[in-house]
């Protein structure tokens, strides 16, 4: 008996998961199904999907009993002076409240939709979300999430919100004008130039329609208007040559094999002659975490 529990023991310590740290962007191990944190231990599974997602994390009650549970924390704190925000905030930041932030019910919006609840795979990442909220925050705050899409939460989970469980290893917060002014500019253009160019398509892109990170489009785009600077070189180049941005279009590409690879076209139109340049960029979004095939160069419609 013994030497049965011994196996068992190297058994489960071969198939334990390991995630990535802070800033440490990297694939996660294949595999074919996605955790379900709300089935107890239960062998309920589903396909994975992924997200790759931009919108703002809100942290919420769940339950009447976790909220006053915070109340009697909070009655505990001192807490002088400091708005409700702040409060809130710093009550789940001590680490003697770490379990106060393991309870609440964690939601990404997306243009003002609740479009996910957000459960870390791994337990030491509710840290990410509870940074997320931040003690004041801004309209221009912007959260990003990666990670696999799971079933629908029971109405029990989150005070009645029916949405997609996601299961993520990254999530990194920032706000839309330090995205901008990291963006590198061209050495012939003013900075107020560049970043009203960068600023319309960073917004074009999250403005598109029903873009909640799960589509391979989506995710191809949202990785692009993180990681690619040449978008927003390229745009201020042509709105100098007065052209404008006409377009932004996903197309499966033609040369992806066994890989799962997506155009990104970009359209620029001549404003005085409609003459239309276009570009393209080419991203592997096989799995979990999307990365340039390509980079951009001018395309040609076939």
């Amino acid at each position: 008996m013994e030497q049965e529990m011994k196996q068992q023991s190297a058994s489960q310590n071969d198939i334990a998961v390991v995630t990535p740290a802070q800033g440490d962007i990297v694939g996660a191990p294949p595999t074919n199904e996605a955790p379900c944190p709300t089935c107890a231990g239960a062998a309920t599974s589903m396909p994975v999907s992924y997200v790759y997602a931009i919108g703002r994390i809100e942290a919420r009650f769940p339950r009447l009993s976790v909220e006053k549970e915070f109340a009697q924390a909070t009655g505990r704190a001192e807490t002088v002076g400091q708005t409700d925000q702040e409060v809130f905030y710093k009550m789940l930041s001590k680490p003697e409240n770490r379990y106060l932030a393991r309870q609440m019910c964690w939601v990404l919006t997306i243009q003002g939709f609740e479009t996910y609840i957000l459960h870390p795979r791994d337990p030491m990442d509710f840290d990410r979300l509870v940074e997320a909220i931040r003690p004041q925050p801004s309209p221009m705050d912007i959260d990003v999430v990666i990670g696999a899409r799971g079933p629908i939460a029971p109405p029990e989970f989150c005070n009645g919100l029916m949405v997609p469980i996601v299961i993520f290893d990254q999530v990194y917060s920032f706000d839309r004008d330090a995205l901008i002014k990291a963006i590198p500019r061209p050495e012939k253009m003013t900075e107020k130039q560049f970043q009203a160019a960068a600023g319309e398509v960073f917004d074009r892109i999250l403005q598109m329609t029903d873009n909640a990170g799960a589509t391979d489009d989506h995710r191809a785009l949202n990785y692009l208007a993180m990681r690619y600077p040449a978008i927003y070189t390229k745009t201020a180049e042509e709105f100098a040559r007065d052209f404008s941005l006409t377009g932004v279009e996903v197309h499966p590409s033609p040369l992806r094999g066994t890989r799962n690879i997506v155009e990104v076209i970009f359209a620029h139109t001549d404003r005085k002659t409609d003459f239309t340049e276009k570009f393209c960029v080419r991203v592997d979004v096989t799995e979990e975490f999307p990365f340039l095939v390509a980079k951009m160069s001018p395309y040609y419609d076939r």
